[in-house]
C-alpha cells in the first residue's frame, strides 16, 4: 500500500507498446510502483525487460487482455493500484477501416471491462489515452484545433475513443455516487521519438509511422517512404500533422495526475501548435541522417483528414505544460538515435 510520502501506485494498460513503454519508464524513474498489463498482441516483450531492469522490484508485468475482467480486479488489488493510466488499443487509422467490429470490441468494450474491473477494485482514478481523431476532419478557420471543438470522426478508429470518453464523462457525473470516478482525456497528435537514454523506442512490426518508416529507408531496411496523397489542399499538397515528442507525451500525463479530481471529467489536446506536412518530416528525416531517402507517390488513404494540429494553450493554462522539443529535427533526431542504438528494434 502506499505509505505518506510514496507515490502511487500505478497501473499502465498497455505498457508494452510505443507510448505506455515510455510512460512507464517515466513512472519507474519517477519513483512509483508500476504494474504493467498487455496481451502483447501487438506489444513487445523487449520492452518489457527494459521495464524490469529499470524497476526491480516496484515494477511488474501481467499478461492480461483487457476483457478479462476478473483477472484485471486481481491485479488491482494484488498491486493496490490506484490510478490507472490507458493506453491499451487498437490505434491504425487504415486498419480501422477495414476492421471496424475489431476496433469498438477492443477499444470501447474492453474499454468498459476495465472500468468494471476498477469499480469493483476501489480504483477511481484513470488518463486515458485520447486522440485528435475524435475530432474528424475540422474546417481550415477551426485549425488549429481547440478542445471546444465539435467531435465529429470520420474513421472507426476516432469513433471508438470518442465513445469511451463520452462512457468516461458519463460515469464521472454518475449521480448518487459517494467515490465518482476522476477521469482525463489526453487528445494525442502525432507521437514520434525515443526515450533520451534509448532504453525504450518505437518499434512497430509492421511499421506504419511515418518517421520510422522513412528512418528505415535512411538504415537500409527499406527502399523508400510512400506518401500517400499529394493533392490535399495544403502548402505542398501533403498532409500536414502535429508532431509531439512521446517524453513530452508522458510529461503531459504525470502533470494530469495532479489534475483527478473526483467526479470531473477532463480533456486536453497534446500537441506542438505547429503543423508539417509529410514532404517536410521526409525532408527532415534526410537532414538528420544525411542520406537520400527516396520517395514514392500513391493515392490517399481512406479517413485522412487534410490537417490536424492542436491548440494546446488549455493544456499549458491549466496543467502548466509545455512541450520541450518543439523543432521537428529534435524529434526525428530522437528517433534515429534509437534505431542507430537498436537497429533491430527489441529483437
Amino acid at each position: 500500500m502506499q505509505t505518506p510520502h510514496s507515490q502511487p501506485n500505478i497501473l499502465v494498460t498497455g505498457g508494452a507498446g510505443y507510448i505506455g513503454s515510455h510512460a512507464a519508464i517515466r513512472l519507474l524513474d519517477d519513483g512509483h510502483a508500476v504494474t504493467v498489463i498487455d496481451n502483447l498482441s501487438r506489444g513487445n516483450r523487449g520492452a518489457i525487460a527494459q521495464l524490469a531492469r529499470v524497476g526491480g522490484a516496484r515494477f511488474c508485468f501481467v499478461e492480461c487482455a483487457l476483457d478479462d475482467t476478473a483477472k484485471l480486479c486481481e491485479v488491482m488489488r494484488a498491486s493496490a493500484t490506484e490510478i490507472v493510466m490507458h493506453f491499451a488499443a487498437l490505434a491504425y487509422v487504415g486498419e480501422s477501416m477495414e476492421r471496424p467490429l475489431e476496433y469498438f470490441t477492443n477499444n470501447v468494450v474492453g474499454g468498459i471491462s476495465l472500468l468494471n474491473a476498477m469499480c469493483a477494485s476501489d480504483v477511481r482514478k484513470i488518463v486515458f489515452s485520447s486522440t485528435c481523431a475524435t475530432y474528424g476532419e475540422p474546417a481550415s478557420e477551426n485549425i488549429p484545433i481547440q478542445e471546444s471543438l465539435l467531435q465529429l470522426p470520420i474513421n472507426p478508429y476516432g469513433r471508438s475513443k470518442l465513445q469511451f470518453e463520452e462512457i468516461l464523462r458519463a460515469e464521472c457525473a454518475r449521480a448518487n455516487d459517494a467515490n465518482p470516478l476522476a477521469a482525463i482525456a489526453l487528445r494525442y497528435f502525432n507521437v514520434a521519438g525515443a526515450d533520451r537514454a534509448l532504453r525504450v523506442g518505437e518499434d512497430h512490426r509492421p511499421e506504419s509511422h511515418l518517421i520510422p518508416l522513412a528512418l528505415e529507408v535512411a538504415a537500409n531496411t527499406r527502399e523508400s517512404v510512400m506518401i500517400f496523397g499529394t493533392d490535399y489542399p495544403t502548402h505542398d499538397g501533403t498532409c500536414v500533422r502535429d508532431y509531439v515528442h512521446v517524453e513530452d507525451l508522458v510529461d503531459a500525463h504525470i502533470k494530469a495526475i495532479s489534475a483527478l479530481q473526483g467526479g470531473e471529467f477532463h480533456a486536453w489536446n497534446v500537441g506542438t501548435g505547429r503543423g508539417h506536412s509529410v514532404r517536410e518530416v521526409i525532408e527532415s528525416c534526410r537532414r538528420i541522417t544525411g542520406h537520400r531517402i527516396p520517395e514514392r507517390i500513391g493515392t490517399r488513404r481512406a479517413g485522412d483528414p487534410a490537417q490536424l494540429f492542436a491548440d494546446a494553450r488549455a493544456i499549458t493554462r491549466d496543467l502548466h505544460w509545455h512541450a520541450q522539443h518543439t523543432e521537428l529535427d529534435s524529434i526525428v533526431s530522437s528517433a534515429w538515435n534509437w534505431m542507430q542504438a537498436n537497429p533491430c528494434g527489441y529483437q
